[in-house]
């Protein structure tokens, strides 16, 4: 609150309040003490009116008043900025205390009595095995223990000695995020495993939706529907062996996202989740019902979604399922990206049957030529890969029809359209394998993984600046965009320490970039450790404190998977470091 604001709020006050015990009632102590601040007229009479000039009987009591309200208006501007200091969060401390080495070897003592026997790993393998991933080169950090709970009830135990012995929990289950949030902590800390946690518990056919734990794979579940003949499917597709639990808390998406979104949409309805409340004790809640829709309050499920984990540990998830269609693939090269994106923009727009648009840039397709596992030999030029959609055959015919003429008058050549079931697999199998294609391009060579995502209008200009700036620093990389809605992935690839230095400086400006085009620094991978350095950038100051005081509400000992996710004031300590808690 401003000073002169609350100066004003004071004066009235004291105006309403004295007033009435005045010598004249027709003072007005509001007009009378602030018309250099205010000079807008009332009733057509300027501040200084007659009114005014006919209440001097009040007069000799005008210095007290004013004296009061001044006073007033001080103490009022001392209190708001004095709690609104108190309740800002970042005078909050944001760097909690964690127990010590002796508290940490009791806390697994006590996990080891609590739970089955095979329940509980210190194994050295184990720990690497868990704090160590192939697929991103952040640094390695190990748990000091890893639990594999079988049911919520465990996960309860699990969580009350973690707050009993001020334990950090970081949340595994797939292991295929690539900006590691599945990282140990410095200090150490409980690693929960919910991989033994990943049957379906209910198939609801009629209301198109399942609950599963959170252990579960998409494909896993999409094959088991499959086989049992029921004609749905769980339409988000991020990388094979992602898990139901780890896609809600990253709040992922993949090639399928132009037709039915993200995890962020409608996808995930309930979340019975996990975490500590103010007091230091585990409480399981339900965020909803299984109901399609809910007015109901807030909507707790998006909370959850996106917060990696940093708020609870999903147990059990109610996932909606969406009819599965018949569909087919079609490629088409283009002169430049500038072409595709305003062709995919086109057809997207003309409401079309179109399941996924993804486009790979002119390196991707010397890749995929390169690692000999295509059906074909393709031009090596910027293209996009279509997946169409529809009832029937018929209408998959008519929307290849429709997207040929359409790429055409954008530049469009060699439009391949699959004719057969195995020759659509085929195709689609192309895009698929562009990772493991990319890597064939420099022999002995490693890649390093980013995403972003812009207005698709920015796309192409994105893509123009990334390339140029790549060449110039003597980078390989192949481009890989989900053209549909602006999102694309560069693989840098490099052989050495000193190229993995130059690799990350690129992928730290192509981040930069995104943002300056108001897009976001990650459109599927999620934030993690790697790009939390990013987030005041993109969402201003103000929406990382509100994150962080929503994360305190929730976690006040600050023990769900820290260090992930909003960028830190202060390092967390342990004990052993700390003379004093900040909890």
């Amino acid at each position: 609150m401003s000073p002169w604001l609350s100066l004003s709020t004071g004066i009235r006050a004291w105006s309403r309040a004295v007033g009435p015990h005045l010598r004249s009632p027709r003072i007005n102590v509001w007009r009378m003490t602030t018309p250099r601040l205010y000079s807008t007229n009332i009733s057509g009479h300027n501040a200084n009116s007659h009114e005014d000039k006919n209440a001097s009987g009040g007069f000799g009591k005008a210095p007290l008043v004013i004296a009061a309200s001044v006073a007033s208006g001080s103490l009022g501007y001392f209190l708001s900025e004095r709690n609104a200091k108190r309740n800002s969060s970042l005078n909050v401390p944001d760097s909690p205390t964690f127990g010590s080495p002796n508290d940490f070897k009791s806390a697994i003592n006590e996990l080891q009595a609590s739970l089955a026997t095979e329940s509980v790993s210190t194994d050295p393998e184990d720990l690497r095995h868990h704090g160590f991933s192939d697929n991103d080169y952040h640094p390695t950090l190990l748990h000091s223990v890893v639990v594999y709970p079988q049911s919520t009830e465990d996960v309860v135990k699990i969580v009350k000695i973690a707050t009993k012995y001020r334990m950090p929990v970081i949340p595994y289950s797939g292991a295929t995020s690539l900006e590691g949030h599945f990282r140990g902590h410095s200090v150490g800390g409980i690693c929960v495993d919910l991989n033994h946690m990943d049957k379906v518990l209910e198939i609801h056919q009629d209301d198109s939706d399942l609950v599963c734990q959170p252990g579960a794979q998409w494909m896993d579940i999409n094959n088991m529907l499959k086989k049992k003949g029921i004609p749905l499917f769980f339409p988000i597709d991020p990388g094979p062996g992602a898990t139901i639990g780890g896609m809600l808390s990253t709040g992922c998406s993949g090639t399928n996202a132009v037709r039915y979104g993200t995890a962020k949409g409608e996808w995930f309805l309930n979340a019975a989740s996990l975490f500590i409340f103010v007091l230091p004790s585990g409480e399981v809640i339900k965020t909803r019902s299984r109901s399609r829709k809910s007015a109901a309050g807030f909507d707790i499920t998006k909370l959850f979604i996106g917060a990696e984990g940093t708020l609870g540990i999903v147990t059990e998830v109610t996932i909606r399922l969406a009819p599965v269609l018949a569909t087919s693939v079609a490629v088409v090269q283009f002169p430049d990206v500038k072409s595709a994106t305003a062709a995919s923009m086109e057809v997207i727009n003309q409401g079309l049957g179109i399941q996924c648009v993804e486009l790979l840039d002119g390196i991707s397709m010397k890749a995929t030529n390169n690692y000999g596992m295509s059906t074909r030999k393709w031009p090596e030029k910027d293209s996009l890969f279509f997946k169409f959609q529809g009832p029937s055959a018929a209408s998959l015919k008519d929307t290849a029809k429709a997207v040929e003429r359409i790429v055409a008058k954008h530049g469009g050549t060699g439009f391949s359209f699959a004719r057969t079931e195995k020759e659509a697999e085929d195709l689609w199998m192309d895009r698929k394998n562009v990772y493991w294609s990319a890597l064939s391009l420099i022999e002995g060579c490693k890649g390093m993984a980013t995403d972003v995502c812009v207005p698709v209008s920015k796309l192409p200009e994105l893509v123009h600046q990334t390339k140029k700036d790549l060449e110039d620093v003597g980078i390989i990389s192949s481009i890989v965009g989900h053209v549909g809605d602006g999102n694309f992935h560069a693989l840098l690839l490099f052989k050495t320490d000193e190229e993995l230095a130059i690799a990350q400086k690129a992928a730290s400006r192509i981040v930069h970039r995104a943002i300056a085009m108001d897009g976001t620094c990650t459109g599927e991978h999620g934030v993690g450790i790697g790009k939390k350095k990013y987030l005041v950038e993109e969402l201003g100051q103000g929406t990382v404190d509100l994150m962080k005081t929503v994360k305190r509400a929730i976690d006040p000992l600050g023990l769900f998977n820290p260090g992930k996710l909003y960028p830190e004031s202060n390092p967390p300590t342990s004990k052993s470091h700390s003379a004093t808690s900040t909890n």
